[in-house]
């Protein structure tokens, strides 16, 4: 009924969306303002910034579109943990999440040129404790900045690290497919 647009150039958000065997195509627009307010708690952010994307593109897109727009946030002890900004950062948020239950929290939204539906999707992950060397590891030889909470969980350190998981793993990964899936049904 719709083309689907995925505004992510995430290379896993284009690999989980291509796995529901749904035709999209891709479009970026740079320079979007993913701030958000102080106050926000903290499992609302990714929610929060995933409509502020959708807003941007209410402007570009046709009646017959839809925009995906997504943002994922790592959440641990009320704090927000989003992308590293350089490797001590990302070695900061990996000793943050050693030996504890986190949550990552992804927030989607679903856009048309008269309709938006928004939704967040959370997944409970529990790390072992990682010793320094293992941080150190991980984020020299998968130089982890592209990611919120400084971590793919398909990638060494998942393999190494995580001990269990509540919830989508999919979601982990930075798309909730299956809930993208079945809010597509209904619109």
């Amino acid at each position: 009924m719709y083309k689907i647009i995925l505004a992510s150039n995430s290379p896993r958000r284009k690999e989980l969306l291509r796995g529901l065997d749904i035709e999209f195509r891709v479009k970026i627009i740079d320079g979007i303002d993913e701030s958000y307010p102080a106050d926000l708690p903290a499992h609302d952010t990714a929610e929060y910034i995933a409509v502020k994307k959708a807003e941007a593109y209410k402007a570009v897109i046709g009646s017959d579109e839809l925009v995906i727009t997504a943002d994922t946030v790592v959440v641990v002890d009320g704090e927000v943990l989003g992308k590293p900004t350089d490797e001590a950062d990302a070695k900061r948020m990996l000793a943050k999440l050693s030996g504890k239950t986190h949550q990552v929290v992804t927030g989607v939204c679903l856009t048309t040129d008269s309709r938006q539906h928004h939704f967040s999707v959370t997944t409970d992950v529990s790390f072992k404790v990682l010793a320094d060397a293992e941080i150190d590891y991980y984020v020299s030889h998968y130089h982890p900045l592209d990611k919120a909470g400084a971590y793919g969980i398909q990638e060494w350190i998942g393999y190494i690290g995580v001990r269990g998981l509540n919830g989508s793993y999919y979601n982990v990964m930075g798309l909730p497919v299956q809930r993208i899936y079945e809010e597509l049904k209904k619109f």
